[in-house]
């Protein structure tokens, strides 16, 4: 069985676009997450999500593993990106448009 530090580097192996948030998309559960789905939403890039809620052991362990402290946190090929105050002014700026170009929903 993976420990959990294998399963948050074997989940960003295996999704070039991964937002790490509470709750879901269709019911996120704090503003900052449903902002971070809407910004994604709005750059058309194919991208998966992890609840955090439902892994409190993988919640405690990303903060450790990324030195973030805060949710949601996106990831994009495997190196964080930010959290919701970071990626609106990439959306503003068209820097995540242009990091997220190789992930567009096909």
């Amino acid at each position: 069985m993976m420990n959990v530090i294998e399963r948050i580097e074997s989940q960003l192996k295996g999704h070039p676009v991964l937002l790490y948030m509470k709750g879901t998309p269709a019911f996120p559960q704090c503003g900052f997450s449903a902002r971070a789905v809407q910004i994604l939403e709005a750059s058309g890039a194919a991208y998966e999500t992890v609840n955090i809620f439902d892994d409190p052991e993988l919640r405690e362990a990303l903060k450790e593993y990324s030195h973030w402290p805060t949710y949601p946190q996106l990831y994009v090929n495997g190196e964080l990106v930010g959290g919701c105050d970071i990626m609106m002014e990439m959306h503003q700026s068209g820097e995540l448009q242009k990091l997220l170009g190789g992930a567009v929903k096909q």
